[in-house]
């Protein structure tokens, strides 16, 4: 029998109702991906999108649009797969980057291995973002930074080379090898997590980043997050020691 869903007769909905409604509906957003730990103890809290920041945060450089599609669609699908894949398993209760750790160069998880990096390499991605990103790093990142550089703007370039010229699908990172600083890329899910290299930050250069905003122009996407939204704070959080 089909039910009538404008029937008069419903009970109204009370405003306390209403409010708990809203509460549960809030925190199954902010608990729609795996708890797993955030990227870095620095991150500053998420809102209900499980973001760091409004998704309209980030413009004009990265559209709502296009946040909506790489969080909600892309990330999402990462970490939902994951949550699937790793259920009833020993890796059920492990944090994410041990579970990154556990799967790389493991044939018999590879599908681990790439929804749990891709995953991984995202959370630290929307860290490595701010609205009020750009501009001069902290003094001891910079100190740092212009000793394995020679200056930030020669770091920056040469991420962004590193970012640009990564072919297809991959990511460019800054990060730390000891006591000296460098960049690299990689492709695909894979992440200097694994190669002994501690991540500073990181650029994502999958089409899905800046395809609707951008379409092939990858460099002005790259650049323009170099110069407008590059999060140095956070970079100097994990230079300190503050995550991995």
């Amino acid at each position: 029998m089909k039910h009538d869903t404008n029937r008069s007769d419903r009970p109204a909905l009370s405003r306390r109702d209403f409010l708990v409604a809203a509460a549960s509906t809030s925190l199954l957003a902010a608990t729609g991906l795996p708890r797993f730990a955030r990227a870095a103890a620095s991150a500053p809290a998420p809102n209900d999108s499980g973001l760091p920041y409004p998704m309209n945060a980030l413009e004009p450089v990265v559209s709502a649009r296009t946040v909506e599609f790489h969080y909600g669609k892309h990330h999402r699908g990462y970490a939902n797969n994951l949550k699937k894949l790793i259920e009833g398993t020993d890796m059920a209760d492990a944090s994410l980057e041990t579970i990154v750790r556990q799967s790389v160069n493991r044939p018999d998880r590879a599908v681990v291995f790439n929804n749990a990096a891709q995953t991984w390499n995202h959370d630290f991605y929307w860290n490595s973002l701010s609205p009020k990103g750009g501009g001069e790093p902290p003094t001891a990142l910079k100190t740092a930074v212009e000793a394995s550089f020679g200056s930030v703007d020669a770091c920056k370039r040469e991420l962004a080379q590193a970012a640009i010229g990564q072919f297809a699908s991959g990511w460019g990172w800054l990060v730390a090898d000891g006591d000296k600083l460098k960049v690299v890329s990689t492709s695909n899910a894979h992440t200097p997590l694994t190669d002994g290299l501690k991540p500073l930050l990181t650029v994502d250069v999958w089409e899905h980043a800046y395809y609707l905003d951008y379409q092939n122009r990858r460099a002005d996407h790259v650049q323009a997050v170099l110069d407008r939204l590059i999060n140095w704070e956070f970079a100097a959080s994990n230079l300190a020691g503050g995550a991995h």
